[in-house]
């Protein structure tokens, strides 16, 4: 399994950190040992001061495909799921400001917190899906796939042409704006259409 991140696909949350709109998707990958074990809290790695959370829907490949073009793409997944990309938000300015790879930032053990999956004809329209998350119980992002910059077919088309897909591999599809730190015992809840799909605690 590899995770294919997508940044930049939300103009607020692009204007939210001053950075510039892109012509096309930006990609990023995550190892597995990113991922965070069900029912285990993230722990704040010793190394950043600023981890910050990033809420973003999430897509898994059901099926091998390489230069899928978007008509088709609908085929190549069939569960639509909720996560959070964690990010050493201190670490990637230093990077980004030397013009050096994401990956210390972005890709850390631990970096990649994945929820539950649905099927997708649950879900009704997926170009008009809600989604957002709670920490402390108060609402801290709130988003909508109509607002993507490249929606969920279009990122399948394109990432294909770069890496082959294969059964296993999920997408994150960029985060809206809203996005800011945790501190050791939040408590962060997602939800797509009012429906939880996790709760993660922070250590």
């Amino acid at each position: 399994m590899k995770i294919i991140c997508v940044g930049r696909n939300y103009a607020d949350h692009i204007k939210e950190l001053d950075n510039n709109r892109p012509e096309q998707p930006v990609l990023f990958m995550k190892p597995d040992s990113a991922v965070i074990l069900k029912n285990n809290p993230i722990i704040i790695p010793t190394f950043s001061s600023d981890i910050h959370y990033e809420v973003e829907l999430l897509v898994k490949i059901n099926k091998i495909g390489k230069h899928i073009d978007r008509n088709f793409a609908p085929d190549y997944y069939s569960e639509i799921g909720l996560g959070i990309d964690f990010t050493a938000r201190d670490l990637q300015t230093e990077l980004k400001t030397k013009g050096l790879p994401w990956e210390r930032a972005k890709a850390f053990d631990g970096s990649a917190m994945i929820g539950q999956f649905v099927d997708k004809k649950t879900l009704g329209n997926l170009e008009a899906l809600d989604f957002s998350m709670q920490k402390n119980g108060q609402t801290v992002q709130r988003g909508n796939t109509q607002d993507m910059l490249w929606k969920i077919d279009e990122l399948i088309e394109y990432i294909s042409k770069y890496f082959t897909l294969k059964i296993g591999d999920i997408i994150f599809t960029g985060t809206p704006s809203g996005v800011g730190p945790v501190s050791h015992g939040d408590h962060l809840v997602g939800f797509v259409n009012n429906q939880e799909f996790f709760s993660l605690k922070v250590k």
